[in-house]
């Protein structure tokens, strides 16, 4: 009988939940995406920066002035790098001066940038170490860090001073000053520990003046050095709003400072409230549309939308409008929220979920339950999230198993609407990333630490190999198909032939963009659930026509493989030659 040409028609993405003789797409794959809805490698990655004290446990990027400008906070320090905008050719760590913070090995870091809205061009970091790293539900509170960007000292965000004149248990100052609020506490020479704002009266005329009661009697004296606190400590973390900043955590507080005034925390637009009963994880804001500014936040079972929208109630203005848009929503992480072109998507702790106006599932029959079946639950807070836009993904790091940091990596492709993964791939082992914007490539940091006891900075999608130092190690990646027997239907086709007869091929007709040389791996069974047998290697390059071969399964699958130095491919249309083979009913391959 003359062999049948046909095909390798499979559609996109790697199957992991059910078996792999009923899957319809590819079923194995390490390092490989899909675009157009064929496999193609992943990028390499090039080790920028080897000189990480410690494992990075969030990042944020600024560029400037042709500078990118990379922050890392860990347990016990804030570090920060800077690059040119292409290579990675920079300098650092510069270690920022932290105040007002505790080191510990549960710190989980939340960052943003704030611009200055008066226009002077100058720029904020602000950073929140929660102690969440082992428990996402942790109620401790730990201060909001802000700092002039780049390398400015961090402090307490709503700490400031005054001078003034100390009498029993008022404080006089020459100057309207409206930070100073009830409730704020207040510390300075001759004031007992823990004293308090009671009252506050301003006068303008005949001469400003601020009056504070406190809580407590002090010794009098004249001009003393006043430090107010308003205490913005909190256990989930912060984001801008713009111009607002925004902390969150316990009890579903949402908390606001004024608009562009970071140290005010009692004007009139600066706003307290906890729309939920749950801790408050995440928040970020939503750009555009008529209530603006306004923010999504995400607590462990709700996700909620706040906006601007001042209304008059009697003598009252009420600045902001809470909306429990979900009540019956879940989080996996706080760092498993992003978002993709106006989309937000993240991991529920059962299912993958996006808010487009309304929470909906993002679908996938491909591999939740390969994620969620070997998810190690216990260091869920390790799950991070980020984007790589050149090929339309996200990626979802995860610890695998037994894992305690990320060893894989589970991607949903937005442009091309299909999942895969990355296989347990050595580029996956990452513990925090920032996705491409001036900066051309994404940079991920490692956990490993190197022979000297220090963590790597690595420059994603750089190349085609792992490059650390002078050392150039091939990135390996496979595909494997589904199964292309003649009781599976044949290649290409998902519907049983009837007739119990094994796939013979005689022959490959590859079709790759190809550097470099690959392999061809036949593998299959007897039975859906025998043992598979494997032959090759059949090494071709890409100037080869053809592979010829006399392979045959009753179950068969093939599986190609690039894993030499600045190896590349993008698979195109591959023609198979195949015949029937022998007629079994019973027998191994």
């Amino acid at each position: 009988m003359t062999a049948k040409v046909i095909s390798l028609a499979i559609q996109p993405g790697i199957q992991r939940d059910g078996t792999q003789f009923d899957a319809p797409r590819y079923v194995d794959g390490i390092w490989t995406r899909f675009q157009r809805g064929r496999p193609r490698k992943m990028g390499g990655y090039n080790a920028m920066f080897l000189n990480s004290l410690e494992v990075s446990r969030g990042m944020i990027m600024q560029s400037q002035s042709g500078i990118n400008y990379v922050y890392s906070g860990s347990q016990s320090y804030v570090s920060a790098w800077q690059t040119d905008d292409d290579d990675a050719t920079g300098s650092g760590p510069t270690y920022v001066s932290l105040s007002n913070f505790t080191a510990n090995a549960n710190n989980l870091w939340q960052w943003d940038i704030s611009y200055d809205s008066y226009g002077s061009g100058a720029l904020t970091v602000i950073g929140h170490p929660g102690q969440n790293l082992d428990d996402i539900d942790s109620l401790v509170n730990t201060p909001v860090l802000i700092g002039n960007f780049p390398y400015g000292s961090m402090s307490q965000v709503g700490v400031f001073t005054a001078v003034g004149n100390l009498s029993s248990t008022t404080i006089t100052i020459a100057a309207t000053n409206y930070l100073i609020g009830v409730g704020q506490t207040v510390s300075g020479s001759g004031i007992p520990a823990n004293t308090t704002v009671t009252g506050v009266t301003v006068v303008t005329s005949p001469s400003p003046q601020t009056t504070v009661t406190v809580s407590n009697s002090m010794t009098t004296s004249s001009g003393v050095t006043v430090t107010f606190n308003n205490n913005i400590s909190v256990s989930g973390g912060c984001c801008m709003i713009y111009p607002y900043l925004f902390v969150y955590g316990n009890n579903g507080l949402i908390q606001n400072s004024s608009a562009g005034n970071f140290q005010n925390w009692v004007a009139a637009d600066s706003n307290a409230a906890n729309p939920t009963a749950t801790k408050v994880v995440r928040g970020m804001p939503v750009r555009g549309g008529t209530t603006s500014p306004s923010g999504l936040f995400w607590s462990l079972d709700s996700l909620i939308r706040v906006s601007y929208a001042p209304q008059t109630v009697g003598t009252s203005t009420i600045y902001w409008r809470y909306d429990i848009i979900s009540s019956q929503s879940s989080i996996l992480s706080s760092q498993s929220v992003i978002e993709y072109d106006g989309i937000y998507y993240w991991a529920g702790v059962d299912r993958f979920l996006s808010y487009n106006g309304v929470v909906q599932e993002v679908p996938n029959q491909t591999n939740l339950n390969w994620f969620y079946d070997n998810l190690n639950y216990y260091e869920r807070q390790k799950v991070w999230c980020t984007k790589i836009p050149r090929w339309g993904e996200i990626w979802w790091f995860y610890p695998r198993g037994n894992a305690t940091e990320c060893t894989d990596a589970i991607v949903y492709n937005v442009r091309e609407q299909v999942w895969y993964d990355a296989g347990q791939a050595l580029g996956a082992r990452r513990s925090a990333g920032l996705f491409s914007e001036v900066f051309r490539y994404p940079i991920w940091a490692g956990w490993e630490p190197s022979t000297s006891g220090t963590y790597t900075l690595w420059q994603q999608e750089k190349g085609k190999d792992s490059v650390y130092l002078t050392s150039i190690d091939a990135v390996q990646s496979t595909i494997e198909t589904n199964n292309l027997g003649w009781v599976a239907g044949g290649p290409g086709v998902r519907q049983i032939s009837g007739d119990n007869k094994w796939i013979r091929l005689e022959r490959v007709e590859p079709d790759f963009k190809q550097v470099g040389s690959m392999n061809l791996y036949v593998t299959g069974r007897g039975y859906a659930d025998d043992t598979d047998v494997t032959t090759g290697p059949y090494e071709f390059s890409q100037d080869t026509l053809k592979i010829d071969m006399r392979e045959q399964r009753r179950e068969m699958r093939l599986r190609f493989e690039s894993n030499t130095f600045n190896g590349d491919y993008e698979m195109g249309n591959i023609l198979l030659s195949a015949d029937i083979g022998d007629e079994r009913g019973t027998g191994n391959p």
